[in-house]
């Protein structure tokens, strides 16, 4: 008998738990995690998960960490290292007694410590009292492991050790903690260098309560909200969930959790918290230390590669999945799900950030890497959440900055990279790598903004019309080092007090913040950072000498007479991200009072930016700045807004009318149901960008979309008024070089059962195939249809720096850009359809 059987086979005595339920079911859960090669205090997360406090609802948050500074517990780093630290939330101190008589029959103790908490809970808002916490660092008794070890036939004794912790929490949490009866206390976690806490309440709450602001760890994950499925009102059902070194946060929910329960039963696993995001970590531990699945292995197992992607793997590779898949299909979570795992690897020394979505793409998740000095990968729900990370980061330690040098969304399944990611670190080293193992890093030519000396001689930059002053500064840059980029563009800004001035720096520093170019050794996200403290301090002159054409607001301030032609500067910072105070309601107010124009700047995750103006809202102009939330833009009927950075999730969603520019990506269903209006793109869109669109709007998407891009589109004849989508299929190198994308869509549901509408893909080297379409068709472009789309190609050249010359490399319009139109309903392709169809 082989370790994984042995090590099931001693599992008769773990009696199976209460029947299986569905209890509430909430979906959009905020995630975050990080992974560093320098231990993080837990505060740098407190602003991140403030900021996604939507996704929450009071009723279950938690955070985990690996990696940990053993001064935090008074033990020394060996002890660290050897021991289990069992964390036991106690909601009945009577237990404690019992639960320690308990622990000293399986455990040598070896250092107790009860963590500290605020003094009271009520200074949260919590509703329900959070479990006082005691940390016990064990080791298991040796005769209690040779016994084990015996009895079962297990020669390892680190396997034997792992499987007796896990065995004995399961028999500790159901005698104190039964799902449908008493809660006297449970095991919040039992790894190697892992500790995992949580409350009824927010993630956030769980840092401050047990005041974690100060606690340092490589590998950390927090989560808002409660799991989908199960008893929500105390602790135990809150996330992350533990399975021997890891913890695992889920946003999404399983179809199919009940047959999940049967799957992990048939191997004498049984689940007590009756909930979906319990039975993932369970099968993650089952492959991972059960099975010894290399983690690729473990990922499959969980997100099997399907349909299109299956197809273009490596034989090998479609080999080894199919048997993955037979054996393991009916266990693999079925539903929309993203998973953070915080993995601790105590014999290697090693610690895991990892991130997996699922094949559907249904739960937004971004991806971001930082290299320098030190290194860093995070994954959130939003985008705007790793920026307050890596700001927080940046404000007291300068090996780090607040903007990542790559940020990518994931697409579950892609036969290119798995759509998971792994960050890890190991005695401090760094290492980002997809499923397959293939490291992916920034440009390691690009050296890390590291404090720089003072420059003694300042430069004035020449005094030139924005436009070519900025072509000045990009033929510079590559010259440059951090101080003289710095000390130009405080020259720029400094004398900048009329309205002339300040208008001709605004437009130059926006420019610079826009485009794509080289910066030599420069690294692009550290000289944003310094554009971004430039233009920080360029507002800060106007709040204090407001100009005729420039205004400032900020929260609390009182509000100036309104002037049509000026701008008001509208500082974001202090506004809530919804509600009747955000910054989405005080925008909509000052346009009632008469305001046009508008600049906002340091905007920190306020959603709804743009929504509430009302129908015909044209010549409204509104710049943001900084890291804004999402539904920007959401029902827009007329005004114009442009995002001088990437947007969030649903963004424009039923937008009517009007313009909105993104100098970046966009996240998930991108214009939902929109009816009309422009909008332009730099970068890529996540999944499902414009399903249910109607009427006439009109995209231009310069990179690409994950997948079900137009899906069920419904716009009218373009030709005729209806709308139709451009996707251009390019993308900016780190040195600001325009390059092809390997293929200009990488999904297999291009139109999916559109009827109507059309798209023009540039595909210059007919990379997209027919099978991609699902419901489209190819159709010639014709001399109308150029005639139609070469006017947005030629603004998408103004806005973004984009020649349509470069688009169409000398070639004619028709060898370049393919026409997709509607092609009647039909079902998905079966795998075998693929098989013949890529033979």
């Amino acid at each position: 008998m082989g370790l994984p059987e042995s090590l099931i086979a001693s599992r008769p005595l773990l009696r199976e738990a209460l029947p299986t339920r569905k209890g509430e079911a909430e979906g959009g859960c905020g995630v975050i995690g990080l992974a560093a090669s320098v231990p993080v205090a837990g505060r740098h997360l407190l602003q991140a998960l403030v900021q996604m406090k939507n996704r929450g609802n009071g009723k279950g948050g938690g955070i985990a960490a690996a990696g940990l500074d053993p001064t935090f517990f008074g033990v020394s780093q060996e002890l660290l290292e050897q021991d289990y630290l069992l964390a036991i939330a106690y909601l009945d101190g009577t237990a404690q007694a019992e639960v320690e008589g308990s622990l000293e029959t399986t455990f040598l103790l070896e250092h107790a410590l009860s963590l500290p908490t605020l003094p009271d809970p009520r200074v949260l808002g919590l509703e329900a009292p959070p479990p006082a916490v005691r940390c016990y660092f064990a080791r298991v008794r040796p005769e209690v492991r040779a016994r084990f070890m015996q009895a079962h036939g297990i020669t390892e004794e680190a396997a034997a050790e792992d499987e007796v912790v896990y065995q004995h929490s399961y028999r500790l949490n159901r005698a104190f903690y039964a799902s449908e009866g008493e809660k006297r206390a449970f095991v919040f976690s039992h790894g190697k260098n892992l500790l995992i806490l949580k409350l009824v309440g927010y993630g956030d709450d769980v840092v401050r309560y047990y005041r974690l602001e100060d606690l340092r760890a490589q590998v950390w994950i927090g989560h808002h909200r409660y799991p989908t499925k199960g008893k929500v009102w105390h602790p135990g059902g809150a996330h992350p969930f533990l399975g021997m070194h890891e913890a695992l946060v889920h946003n999404g929910d399983f179809a199919n959790y009940a047959s999940m329960v049967s799957y992990l039963a048939q191997r004498r696993i049984y689940p007590l918290f009756l909930t979906d995001t319990e039975v993932a970590v369970l099968l993650f531990d089952l492959y991972h230390r059960v099975y010894g699945y290399p983690l690729e292995y473990v990922i499959e197992a969980l997100a099997p590669t399907t349909e299109r992607d299956f197809t273009l793997l490596p034989p090998q590779k479609r080999r080894i999945y199919r048997m993955l898949q037979a054996v393991h299909l009916h266990g693999s979570p079925d539903g929309p799900w993203f998973f953070l795992i915080a993995q601790s690897l105590p014999r290697e020394r090693t610690f895991r950030l990892i991130g997996i979505t699922d094949t559907s793409m249904l739960r937004p998740q971004v991806f971001a890497l930082q290299q320098g000095v030190a290194g860093i990968g995070l994954a959130a729900s939003e985008k705007q959440a790793i920026d307050a990370a890596l700001e927080s980061l940046a404000q007291e330690d300068r090996r780090f900055w607040p903007h990542a040098d790559r940020y990518w969304n994931a697409r579950g399944g892609s036969h290119t990279d798995g759509g998971a990611f792994i960050f890890t670190v190991e005695r401090g080293s760094f290492l980002c790598t997809d499923k397959f193992g293939r490291p992916i890093q920034a440009d390691p030519l690009k050296q890390p903004p590291l404090p720089w000396p003072p420059v003694v001689r300042r430069a004035r930059p020449p005094e030139l019309p924005p436009a070519e002053l900025y072509a000045w500064f990009v033929r510079k840059l590559p010259e440059w080092g951090y101080g003289d980029l710095e000390a130009l563009l405080d020259e720029l800004v400094r004398g900048a007090t009329c309205d002339q001035e300040r208008q001709w720096a605004l437009q130059t520093l926006t420019l610079l913040l826009d485009r794509r170019y080289p910066t030599g050794g420069l690294k692009p996200s550290a000289v944003r950072w310094l554009l971004e403290q430039t233009l920080s301090r360029f507002l800060e002159h106007i709040r204090q000498a407001p100009s005729p054409g420039y205004r400032w607001l900020g929260q609390g301030a009182p509000v100036p007479e309104p002037e049509p032609e000026a701008t008001l500067v509208l500082d974001a910072r202090g506004y809530p991200s919804e509600g009747a105070d955000s910054l989405a309601r005080t925008l909509v107010e000052l346009y009632r009072r008469g305001f046009r124009r508008f600049l906002l700047a340091h905007t920190r995750g306020q959603r709804f930016v743009g929504c509430g103006l009302g129908a015909a809202s044209h010549g409204v102009h509104i710049d943001v700045y900084g890291s804004v939330g999402d539904y920007l833009g959401s029902g827009l009927d007329g005004a114009e807004i442009t995002v001088h950075a990437s947007g969030q999730d649903q963004l424009a969603q039923i937008l009517k009318d009007g313009r909105l520019v993104v100098h970046g990506d966009v996240g998930q269903t991108f214009m939902y149901a929109a009816k009309g209006g422009e909008a332009y793109i730099l970068g890529n869109a996540a999944g499902r960008p414009l399903i249910n669109a109607v009427g006439s709007p009109r995209v231009v998407i310069n990179g690409t979309a994950l997948d079900y891009l137009a899906e069920s589109f419904m716009a009218g004849d373009p030709l005729q008024g209806g709308g139709f989508v451009i996707l251009n299929g390019v993308y900016f190198d780190e040195d600001g070089s325009l390059r092809d994308l390997d293929t200009p869509y990488p999904g297999g549901n291009l139109f999916s059962l559109a009827s109507g509408g059309a798209l023009y893909v540039r595909d210059p080297h007919r990379r997209l195939s027919e099978e991609q379409l699902n419901g489209g068709e190819f159709a010639p472009l014709g001399r109308a249809d150029w005639e139609l789309i070469r006017p947005y190609l030629e603004h998408n050249e103004r806005l973004f720096g984009i020649p349509l010359s470069r688009l169409l490399d000398g070639r004619e319009p028709g060898e370049v850009y393919r026409k997709v139109q509607p092609a009647g309903h039909q079902a998905l392709l079966p795998e075998e359809a693929w098989v013949r169809k890529e033979a």
